[in-house]
């Protein structure tokens, strides 16, 4: 039996639990263009690091208002006139949110529209799965800001577009959306009504695997590329040793054997 997630706690974060396991985590400051503030960057760490154990089977993550997220609250940042150190540690805890996500071994679909800015796209980023509707635009404009990203876009958007297209964007202010955002690796769906309907359709599907299966798939891959090719192939045999004899998967093989199981097949 799962842990309790005490959802009163969440104020920046309004987040609806499913029955069928599918979470909805939607980002809560509209009139901030669901800007990143250090509170909202806490929220995030704390939900993200507990629904592993808490029986969250998918998440979709969402936003109100216009926009996915503008990035960091420049307004909150000016104000602080943070020291070196200060920002250094609000990176840090950043970086904490998203590895949470990224490693945390539940899937995480990304519902997209409007801005998907600086520290924004780096959210989007540390999602497992990413759906755009038309309004969706994608930019790193912290050259022209005169700042550099802290969340981990020089990790996580580099590894969806290549590093030539993530300092364009940077130095550029260069912005993708439409099908080029797909063409280029920003997102894996373009939809023409609501991306939060189809990133909830996806959800649902991942939500049906069995939850190991979707741990090794949502966590290992990272892993696996963090480490030398040698290692890496030693890792995921060991993984594959683990999640493929796995009991509950026994009932999944039995079906196929029998020809009941659903089989994959080509679109008409």
């Amino acid at each position: 039996m799962g842990i309790q997630i005490d959802l009163s706690r969440f104020k920046n974060l309004d987040i609806v639990a499913g029955d069928d396991g599918v979470w909805v985590v939607t980002l809560n400051r509209p009139t901030k263009r669901n800007a990143l503030d250090s509170y909202t960057i806490e929220e995030l760490v704390e939900f993200f690091a507990t629904a592993p154990r808490a029986g969250v089977r998918a998440i979709v993550l969402a936003a109100s208002g216009d926009h996915f997220c503008a990035g960091l609250d420049l307004a909150e940042h000016h104000q602080a006139d943070r020291s070196p150190s200060d920002f250094m540690h609000i990176c840090m805890r950043w970086h904490e949110a998203f590895n949470k996500m990224e490693y945390g071994g539940v899937p995480i679909i990304a519902a997209l529209k409007g801005a998907v800015v600086g520290g924004g796209l780096e959210l989007a980023s540390a999602a497992h799965v990413r759906v755009m509707d038309n309004s969706t635009y994608f930019a790193l404009p912290e050259g022209q800001r005169g700042l550099f990203t802290g969340g981990g876009a020089t990790i996580r958007v580099a590894g969806l577009v290549g590093k030539a297209r993530m300092i364009d964007m940077m130095l550029t202010g260069r912005v993708y959306q439409g099908q080029e955002a797909v063409d280029v690796g920003l997102a894996e769906y373009l939809v023409e009504g609501s991306s939060l309907d189809a990133a909830l359709t996806l959800a649902a599907k991942a939500a049906q695997n069995l939850p190991l299966s979707n741990f090794a798939i949502c966590s290992a891959i990272s892993h696996l590329g963090n480490m030398s090719a040698l290692d890496a192939s030693y890792a995921e045999a060991v993984i594959a040793g683990v999640v493929n004899t796995q009991p509950a998967a026994r009932a999944r093989l039995d079906d196929f054997i029998k020809g009941t199981a659903s089989r994959v097949r080509p679109k008409s």
